[in-house]
């Protein structure tokens, strides 16, 4: 129900007006509650892929490279968030977007990193910058693309992507792919704050209403946190070693050109852009009652651009739009994107805090990957609900059974591949690439008339 003393309910469909800023100010922080887990999530699991996250030598000097990229998440989201509801010429839709990490991006970077330590990160934040640029021309022809990716290729491509992060979740929920082999890997004493975290998570998400409902995963994890907190799991040792201010490094691993990383970051680009379509046209229904206009969608989409590639050139990951803040313009029906601003603001300041970082660091790993099976089992059922809207003829679910056999089918089974060069193999062993190509291929070939 709107609360009408934010305004009246035409002013609450306007994104230009802003509510009185004693609502405003919490109405922002809410926006960041709801996607605070998710967006620092991704730099945790690609710092602990590629050996310098938990469990990893850096434990003794405070985890500095995964607490740096910790910061860069939360500064470049508001950052990116800023082009969305501020804008700059062309760049942002001008309507209250909140950008994060994208989790799609995941199974193309958690193979490039892979034990390559911190010189590995030079590859990679090469790619999110290029893979940005393309990002930001996709601005200019994303509606011709559509006709491509219609929802049995979009469904199966967001399904892959849940899939390829399940184990990821597991693994972490169990101590964490460091303590693979030692006795306390899937101990009752590891599992015991993941459970209390998926427990509390779908507690809130059935029973509870308002912001408890929407940042469920966020409560979820501070109730596990705090159980491992009182099993003697939790260090705050990183927190007093990190500088109260800083300021990012540009180019801080370097600069590496990997075909394959390149590749593999322009291709999800893509499929990133297809989802900030989704999300801009939810926002303008839910808030507004209206269509999404082509220039907030081109506007958007260069923003998503903009926003990775200025995150790669200082070591964050890339961004786009977030959904479950969609879902939570819905729910308040508050289209402000002063709202929205202001939430920036609190992710800036931050990201320029590494003490804040460093205390998102002493979450166990455990506690983390409890959050982790919650998050990526949406991402998965996020795909299915999408494929639940096509019509299953015959044609369809050859191209659905051909796509997801060789897709999932690498993926449990990379070394079927050991024989290609480097680069391929980094394509392809993630399975999502492979099932999006084929999925796309074929719907793209394969006449209609098949049945």
């Amino acid at each position: 129900m709107t609360d009408t003393s934010l305004g009246t309910p035409e002013q609450l469909r306007d994104p230009n007006y802003m509510p009185p800023i004693g609502k405003a100010v919490p109405l922002g922080i809410q926006h960041v509650l709801a996607m605070f887990a998710s967006n620092v999530t991704p730099s945790i699991i690609v710092a602990g892929a590629a050996g310098f996250g938990f469990g990893s030598d850096q434990g003794a000097l405070g985890f500095p490279d995964m607490t740096y990229m910790i910061q860069m998440a939360m500064l470049f989201a508001g950052i990116a968030t800023l082009f969305q509801s501020i804008g700059v010429g062309p760049v942002g839709a001008r309507l209250p977007i909140v950008q994060g990490t994208s989790f799609a991006f995941l199974p193309v970077m958690i193979p490039a990193v892979a034990g390559g330590g911190p010189e590995a990160m030079g590859g990679l934040m090469t790619g999110v910058v290029i893979g940005g640029i393309f990002h930001f021309c996709i601005g200019t022809f994303i509606g011709k693309l559509r006709f491509a990716l219609p929802p049995l290729v979009t469904g199966l491509i967001v399904l892959m992507i849940g899939l390829a992060l399940l184990k990821v979740g597991i693994q972490y929920a169990a101590g964490g792919v460091p303590l693979l082999g030692k006795p306390e890997f899937g101990s009752l004493a590891m599992w015991f704050p993941a459970l209390v975290v998926i427990v509390v998570s779908l507690a809130l998400s059935f029973f509870a209403k308002g912001l408890l409902s929407v940042a469920a995963v966020l409560v979820g994890l501070v109730a596990g946190y705090l159980v491992a907190l009182m099993m003697g799991q939790v260090s705050f040792g990183n927190v007093g070693r990190a500088a109260i201010f800083d300021i990012p490094t540009p180019f801080k691993w370097g600069v590496d050109f990997n075909a394959a990383i390149i590749l593999g970051m322009c291709f999800m680009a893509i499929i990133s852009a297809i989802e900030t379509v989704g999300d801009v046209s939810g926002i303008t229904k839910g808030g507004a009652g209206r269509e999404a206009t082509d220039k907030e969608i081109s506007g958007a989409t260069f923003a998503d651009g903009a926003g990775t590639a200025i995150a790669g050139i200082f070591g964050g990951l890339p961004n786009t739009s977030f959904s479950q803040n969609v879902g939570l313009i819905s729910m308040t029906k508050v289209m402000s994107r002063g709202v929205v601003t202001i939430g920036a603001i609190f992710l800036i300041v931050c990201g320029l805090v590494p003490k804040f970082g460093a205390l998102v660091s002493t979450i166990p790993i455990n506690v983390l990957g409890g959050a982790v099976i919650v998050m990526f089992g949406m991402v998965a059922a996020a795909g299915v609900t999408m494929l639940s809207e096509v019509s299953w003829s015959r044609r369809n679910m050859v191209i659905f059974a051909i796509s997801l056999s060789v897709g999932f089918g690498l993926q449990l089974e990379p070394t079927a591949l050991q024989h290609l060069p480097d680069t391929l193999q980094i394509l392809l062993t993630s399975g999502l690439l492979p099932a999006a190509g084929l999925s796309i291929l074929l719907n793209l070939v394969l006449p209609e008339d098949l049945d």
